[in-house]
């Protein structure tokens, strides 16, 4: 897998994890996952830097392009 792919996964799974937190009634850490969440793609659409996709990439590799 390289660095793209694996970061949208983990987005995924951490999202998923906030959402099952909301259901069991942890909505304060459903809340404070979810916002960090947020706040990391507001990073990644204004400054164009990921943090997890940098730390990928240096570890799996950038996806080839098509």
């Amino acid at each position: 897998m390289c660095a793209e792919k694996i970061q949208r996964l983990l987005m995924a799974i951490v999202l998923t994890i906030s959402m099952v937190l909301f259901i069991q009634s942890f909505t304060l850490y459903g809340m404070i996952l979810q916002g960090f969440v947020i706040l990391m793609i507001l990073v990644w659409a204004f400054v164009d830097f990921c943090p997890s996709i940098w730390v990928f990439s240096k570890l799996f590799g950038k996806c080839p392009t098509k």
